[in-house]
């Protein structure tokens, strides 16, 4: 018989997974059974753009852009792409079922990594970690001129299996994938009571300058997941043509932060992310309960109540919820993005919101450098598939990449340029400095 321990136990885990049950359903119902205004909206969203892809799981994906050269060009090797087609999913209609198995699902196989420490200019610590294979390859592996993949987690840094799934096979197809990991997350030691905010790129821009300098022959490409869009997209617009990427992507990604944190976030969603955080926190209590108030910030009930306790109600420096996105929008400065983005999005994303308010389709209409590809299906940061590799978004970027790559060479060659050294753009010359902040713990 059960001890009365056991059928505690066991009695929480029938509830769980009724309450589990009960949100499943309720989001299988929301999508086919609202016949109003939103549904309309995202029907008319979904018409934008052009139809290029009968894709068999996620319903036919759309590619808003301003026409050009370059548009056309990813228009024939996206549609053409064999990879994409990624075989029937049994609920495509479970965006929160499909948001749960991004969340839980280990990769395949489980990943060696080789972890360095960066020192920033004012004593703080960001981490990048090598996605050396399960193969034992050499810390940082790849050829000197292979392209190096910088992935970016979500605002919480979780890394999730996705996000490793897609370094693995960034991995076996020549690329040199690194995981960028900010102050006091996933382990990187916070040495400063100073956390990243969600818009700041300051950490990030020394990450980039640091693997330039490591990697001068190499192109450099980067990725983000879910709300970790936010700090690449505020990365490429405050660094513009200066940026030293070659192209980027975005998975998934949160486009108006302000917005997204108000509305407020699945549970599903957001409490394994709000715990995640507070269990990275709880760790640094004694350093950060110079700056913020612990038991507030340790007593958050959502992401916003995080945020705004963190990088708001600060001791030294307060201040007001609205200043604060002022300065960490992620599309404060989109109009002076000069890298090609690829934004792979679902209509039926329960996180980041309806298409008509949450995505910035003039955006992608006005500017030559912002690619949407918009699929029915999804979820957030989902898009499954039954055959291997179970994320088709994945193969999409890595197509993307090899696509950017190819059209640049034949501009070079049309218009007779010399090769550059890196195929994102000129030349660039490393820093006259050297790099002597970089440490391996």
């Amino acid at each position: 018989m059960l001890s009365p321990e056991g059928l505690v136990a066991a009695a929480a885990v029938l509830m769980g997974l009724g309450l589990l049950a009960w949100c499943l359903w309720a989001g299988r119902l929301e999508v086919p059974g609202d016949v109003g205004e939103e549904e309309e909206e995202e029907e008319e969203e979904e018409e934008e753009g052009i139809l290029f892809m009968a894709e068999e799981g996620s319903g036919h994906c759309r590619l808003l852009c301003k026409p050009s050269a370059l548009a056309q060009h990813l228009l024939r090797s996206l549609g053409r792409s064999a990879a994409l087609r990624g075989g029937r999913w049994p609920w495509p209609r479970w965006p929160r079922f499909q948001l749960l198995w991004q969340l839980l699902q280990p990769p395949e196989p489980e990943p060696v990594v080789a972890r360095e420490l960066l020192q920033l200019p004012d004593a703080g610590v960001v981490a990048l970690d090598w996605l050396v294979g399960p193969w034992g390859a050499a810390g940082g592996g790849g050829g000197v001129s292979s392209p190096v993949l910088l992935l970016i987690p979500n605002a919480a840094g979780k890394v999730t299996g996705g996000l490793l799934q897609l370094g693995l096979r960034a991995l076996e197809r020549g690329f040199i994938p690194v995981i960028f990991n900010r102050r006091g997350h996933n382990g990187c030691p916070l040495t400063t009571a100073r956390l990243q905010p969600f818009g700041d790129p300051g950490d990030l821009r020394e990450a980039v300058t640091y693997l330039q300098c490591r990697h001068p022959s190499a192109s450099l490409l980067a990725v983000s997941e879910g709300s970790g869009s936010g700090l690449l997209l505020a990365y490429l617009g405050e660094s513009g043509s200066s940026s030293r990427l070659a192209a980027a992507a975005c998975l998934s990604p949160i486009f108006r932060g302000r917005d997204w944190f108000e509305a407020g976030m699945p549970w599903l969603y957001e409490w394994p992310l709000l715990l995640h955080l507070k269990q990275g926190l709880s760790r640094y209590a004694g350093a950060l309960a110079e700056v913020v108030d612990m038991d507030m910030l340790l007593g958050s009930r959502s992401l916003r109540e995080l945020e705004e306790t963190l990088f708001c109600r600060t001791r030294s420096r307060p201040t007001s919820w609205e200043c604060y996105w002022e300065r960490n929008e992620p599309l404060r400065d989109a109009d002076e993005a000069a890298v090609p983005v690829l934004c792979l999005c679902s209509a039926d994303d329960p996180v980041r919101g309806p298409p008509a308010q949450s995505l910035p389709t003039e955006l992608f209409r006005s500017s030559p450098y912002f690619f949407l590809l918009l699929t029915p299906h999804g979820g957030h940061c989902g898009f499954p598939r039954r055959r291997p590799g179970r994320c088709w978004a994945h193969e999409a970027v890595l197509e993307y990449f090899r696509a950017m790559a190819e059209f640049l060479r034949t501009e070079e060659r049309r218009k007779g340029l010399p090769r550059p050294r890196r195929w994102g753009g000129p030349s660039v010359e490393p820093p006259v400095f050297t790099w002597q902040r970089s440490y391996t713990r």
